[in-house]
Parts: C-alpha cells; sequence; structure tokens
C-alpha cells in the first residue's frame, strides 16, 4: 500500500482502478506522451479501500467522468483518469452498453451475462449478430483555476457467436469473434495481442494525441 501523503500532487496521476494489468496498459501508452512523460501512475486501489462511485451516468463518457472525479475526491490528488466500457449488439439496439458488467443483475457475474447474451440473441441468425466492445477514457485535472476534461474514444468491431469459446480475457470474450482477425474470439487471444486490438487501446491512443 502506497501512502498518499508521500505523493506528489502535481507529478502523480491516480488511475481509478485496483486492476495492475489495466494499469501498465495505461501507463505504457499515456506515460510516453510529453505532457505526461515525467508522472508517476498510481492505481487507486494502492492508495487504500474506497466505496465505488455509484455509476448513474447516461453513457460511458459521464461513468468515466463519474470514477475519475471520485477518485479525485477520495485522494485528494490533482490528475486522475478512468475507462468506462462495454459491449454494444446491434441487434439489441446497442445493449448491454453501459450496463454491460451488470446486465444479469449481479456486478462482475460473467457467466450470468454470457448465459442472458446467448438467450438475447437466440433467434438471430449469423449476419445479423454484429456487435462492437466500446471504451471512453478520461483525463481530469483540477487546480486553482478549476477543472479540465480531455477524453478519448474507441472502438473494436466485430459479432457474437453461438457458443463460448477461448479461456483468456473476461466479461464477453468468448462470446466475441473479433472481425480482423477472421472471427477468432477476444477470449483465444494472448494479453499482448487483446492489447494491441483492444477498445481500451484505441482509446487510449486517441486520448494521447489530445495530450
Amino acid at each position: 500500500m502506497i501512502d498518499i501523503a508521500t505523493l506528489d500532487p502535481e507529478t502523480t496521476i491516480v488511475v481509478a482502478t485496483g486492476n495492475a494489468h489495466k494499469l501498465s496498459e495505461i501507463e505504457a501508452i499515456l506515460g510516453e506522451t510529453p505532457a505526461l512523460h515525467d508522472q508517476r501512475f498510481v492505481a487507486l486501489g494502492e492508495l487504500g479501500t474506497f466505496d465505488d462511485p455509484e455509476e448513474n451516468g447516461a453513457d460511458f463518457f459521464e461513468n468515466a467522468l463519474i470514477k475519475a472525479r471520485a477518485a479525485l475526491d477520495e485522494t485528494g490528488l490533482s490528475i486522475a483518469v478512468a475507462d468506462d466500457s462495454g459491449l454494444c449488439v446491434d441487434a439489441l439496439d446497442g445493449a448491454p452498453g453501459i450496463m454491460s458488467a451488470r446486465w444479469a443483475g449481479e456486478h462482475g457475474n460473467d457467466e450470468a451475462n454470457n448465459d442472458k447474451l446467448l438467450a438475447e440473441l437466440a433467434d438471430v441468425p449469423e449476419g445479423q449478430r454484429g456487435a462492437h466492445f466500446h471504451s471512453t477514457v478520461v483525463l481530469v485535472v483540477r487546480d486553482e483555476d478549476g477543472e479540465e476534461v480531455l477524453r478519448g474514444d474507441g472502438d473494436v468491431a466485430g459479432s457474437i457467436a453461438f457458443e463460448r469459446k477461448g479461456t483468456n480475457g473476461f466479461g464477453y470474450d468468448p462470446l466475441f469473434k473479433v472481425a480482423e482477425l477472421d472471427g477468432r474470439r477476444m477470449a483465444e487471444l494472448e494479453p499482448v495481442e487483446k492489447n494491441a486490438l483492444s477498445h481500451r487501446f484505441h482509446a487510449l491512443q486517441d486520448l494521447s494525441q489530445k495530450l
């Protein structure tokens, strides 16, 4: 655990996650931009135990902003990064969308969420099962003059399979066939492959170009 009091608010970026892999992915891309090259990235989970904020935004951007602002409120630091992402299925009018992680009723129950997805698409034929993963990443900076918000957005196109395949990843990865990889499931990719084409990767690239 890192003592917040030992961190310099001007040179520390808190990433609203407890996931070390996500921290590494964000740092690898944003840390290479000249504007953030000298910043230290720390995960919120490394600074203590905090209640999750209520993600009641209307879209991915609003939920990412809620998480970033909560991280600043809880730590007293000046810069935060947060992301919100989900699966959007064409035949379901974009659902589950921002409800992706808790679509079946219990947050993070991947099996139940995938079961519900298969049930919802049971009568949808192969050519009408298009979908995409979306991610919005925000960077929030607070100072005596107020608050500045930058955002990046990214997508990866694909479709929903009729059965699970693969053991990597999480969420809907076993059912998501990646369009640019001839239908391989996201869950069949090694982490380095997934990171090179994921929706979060594209969103981070988009954000880094704006810094």
